[in-house]
């Protein structure tokens, strides 16, 4: 019987799984699919309880988005405020919801191989919550009994960046010392590291680990920040309400803070929260933009929104200028964007992931011209934004790329040595 080993990479937007025969070291064949849960508004006997990846979109939108959509997990690993969520009168916990897309991904392979594969390694950003390590600790606890409930016995787990670096080793042809950055939707990880295409097969690279480390800042910050400058305006942020006759107040901007992120969103799920918003609704004059908050609550359209937000992020990767559109039940966006205006709104984060470069290359004593190589991965290193920071810290330096999507799993699974402990 033939010996495969599972690289798996659960990300924020997407995740993947590359099927590695250990026999011929080979990668067999890789799945990606977008990490995202559905949970149809009404569950019978004839019908699926939950929904994973591409399909989840299709029934969500099938459904009129009246059920319960469920993006980026991955962010809730870390947090220890996240105990439980009630589904379909049934308990979640955050391990509950990571073993659904592990168990999907585990199935889809097990298809292909036509085998019951129990041997997995499992990526992980350096720090899952800012050098936090009680949060971290949490987080791969949490992880690692969700692989468990997926059905996988043997686990070990690799920082994401070095699986990405282990990809990159196969395409080249000469020893390098190379800087790894992988930007996701949640984290930035870099990892600084000696590879040489002679080590490919070597049980043990603790030695070529020179330097790790990582911060909380990824593709969902960016998201975030347009849709605050960009997006909330068209939800009523300025709006104006009057209590008492002439004296005129703005209505709380934390409100807005609240759709700006995914998790958050449930915020407004409280009875007090919205009496205040019909409140503030009817002391308003019944304000049309504000108007267009309660729409986005009451029929569950945060997902449709950011997919728009998306598409104008992908879109500005590629293009100067897009259009901001979305048009669904009376709430209609249409703001031409010029990239000089995205890279402004979210100039905050790619601070923030330059300082945080600076740190990193200081505290571990290296040198810029002494790097050899520099690999980016990860859906968020295409961002024109961040392309720059990198042409400009490097100049003298070639950006190599991957697979963005896939080759964070395909080297982790080129990551086999991990069991010979």
């Amino acid at each position: 019987m033939k010996k495969y080993l599972y690289g798996i990479d659960f990300g924020t937007t997407n995740s993947a799984l590359a099927i590695l025969d250990e026999e011929k070291n080979e990668i067999v064949d890789t799945i990606i699919i977008p990490s995202l849960i559905y949970f149809p508004s009404v569950s019978s006997p004839n019908q699926e309880k939950y929904v994973i990846g591409e399909n989840a979109i299709s029934s969500y939108l099938s459904d009129n988005m009246q059920g319960r959509f469920i993006k980026s997990i991955k962010q809730i690993l870390s947090r220890s405020s996240f105990i439980e969520t009630r589904i379909q009168n049934k308990r979640y916990n955050a391990s509950d919801l990571v073993a659904l897309i592990l168990k999907e991904l585990k199935e889809r392979a097990d298809k292909i191989i036509g085998y019951d594969c129990k041997k997995a390694v499992i990526g992980r950003p350096v720090f899952f919550d800012d050098d936090n390590t009680m949060k971290d600790t949490l987080a791969q606890t949490r992880l690692n009994k969700a692989a468990q409930n997926a059905g996988f016995t043997e686990v070990r787990f690799q920082f994401e960046p070095i699986g990405a670096a282990f990809a990159y080793e196969k395409t080249i042809q000469k020893r390098e010392s190379v800087l790894v950055a992988d930007l996701g939707g949640g984290t930035t990880d870099f990892t600084y590291l000696i590879l040489d295409p002679t080590k490919v097969s070597s049980k043990d690279r603790k030695e070529d680990m020179m330097a790790n480390g990582g911060i909380y800042v990824g593709g969902d910050s960016f998201d975030s920040a347009f849709m605050w400058e960009k997006g909330t305006p068209y939800f009523g942020k300025n709006t104006i309400y009057e209590t008492t006759p002439g004296k005129p107040l703005l209505v709380p901007k934390s409100l807005f803070a609240n759709i700006c992120s995914w998790d958050k969103m449930n915020f407004f799920n409280g009875i007090r929260i919205k009496k205040d918003i019909e409140d503030y609704y009817y002391y308003s004059g019944n304000d049309p933009q504000f108007k267009n908050l309660i729409t986005l609550i009451d029929n569950n359209l945060g997902y449709s929104i950011f997919q728009s937000i998306e598409k104008t992020k992908i879109a500005l990767s590629n293009f100067d200028k897009t259009n901001f559109h979305y048009n669904k039940m009376g709430i209609k966006i249409n703001e031409e964007i010029a990239i000089a205006t995205y890279s402004s709104i979210i100039q905050k984060d790619i601070n923030r992931i330059s300082n945080y470069l600076d740190e990193f290359l200081a505290n571990n004593n290296l040198n810029p011209n002494n790097i050899d190589s520099l690999f980016l991965t990860g859906g968020t290193s295409m961002v024109t934004a961040i392309q720059n920071l990198f042409k400009t810290r490097f100049p003298h330096l070639k950006i190599n790329s991957g697979d963005n999507f896939k080759s964070v799993a395909k080297g982790l699974a080129y990551s086999g040595y991990l069991f010979e402990d």
